[in-house]
């Protein structure tokens, strides 16, 4: 009788276990095993997060993001409404261009539990000046957000599990642009009702500045 079945089932169950017990550790934080965490494995897909630090200093000097266990009531402005279906550890980012000081109202819900970053940055800097004001993973999240500055707001998502996982995300505020990032690129969405472009200051935010010292 041929082995070549049998050498195959091995193939793949090895394939599997690696995936299991290495990959995934480290390349999206996921260790089911704990095996990934004794080897360091999650360090890699989770370092020092400096963008993190950069929003706990800024959530600390001003109110930033207010929580809710419920829904709140919309903020003054345009109303938006976003749809999206996550595959298993696919992930998408979604920003707002928003002026500072002017709030915007969120609720967002999955059909399961998505990991998360609520970040923001000025219009230029990227990921040198990005703050990030929670990381974590949830099903639901509701809240009110004010931007410390003007720039572009918004979330990254990504889907931890095996399962899809549907996304819907409300808002309502002084939102004037959203764009969608995903591994096919980045796609603008067009708001209805919304002004034509932040009317705000980026003043807000050279207290995480590289020349603020």
């Amino acid at each position: 009788m041929s082995k070549a079945p049998y050498i195959a089932a091995g193939v793949v169950a090895a394939g599997a276990a690696l995936a299991v017990l290495v990959i995934l550790p480290a390349e999206t934080g996921w260790d089911p095993t704990g095996v990934g965490e004794s080897l360091g494995l999650t360090q890699i897909a989770e370092p020092t997060n400096l963008e993190l630090e950069r929003g706990m200093a800024r959530m600390a000097e001003q109110d930033v993001l207010t929580l809710s266990q419920t829904p709140l009531p919309a903020s003054e402005g345009v109303t938006d409404v976003w749809e999206y279906e996550l595959l298993p550890f696919e992930s998408v980012e979604f920003k707002y261009t928003m002026p500072e000081g002017q709030p915007m109202t969120f609720h967002w819900e999955g059909t399961g539990t998505l990991a998360y970053d609520m970040h923001a940055h000025p219009f230029a800097g990227g990921e040198e000046v990005t703050e990030s004001y929670g990381v974590d993973e949830a099903q639901a999240m509701n809240g009110v957000y004010t931007p410390a500055f003007t720039g572009i707001h918004g979330w990254f998502w990504e889907n931890r599990s095996m399962d899809n996982v549907t996304l819907r995300l409300e808002t309502s505020g002084a939102m004037t642009r959203s764009t969608v990032y995903t591994s096919a690129g980045e796609q603008d969405r067009p708001l209805e009702g919304a002004a034509e472009g932040p009317q705000g200051s980026v003043e807000g935010h050279q207290m995480q500045s590289p020349d603020a010292g």
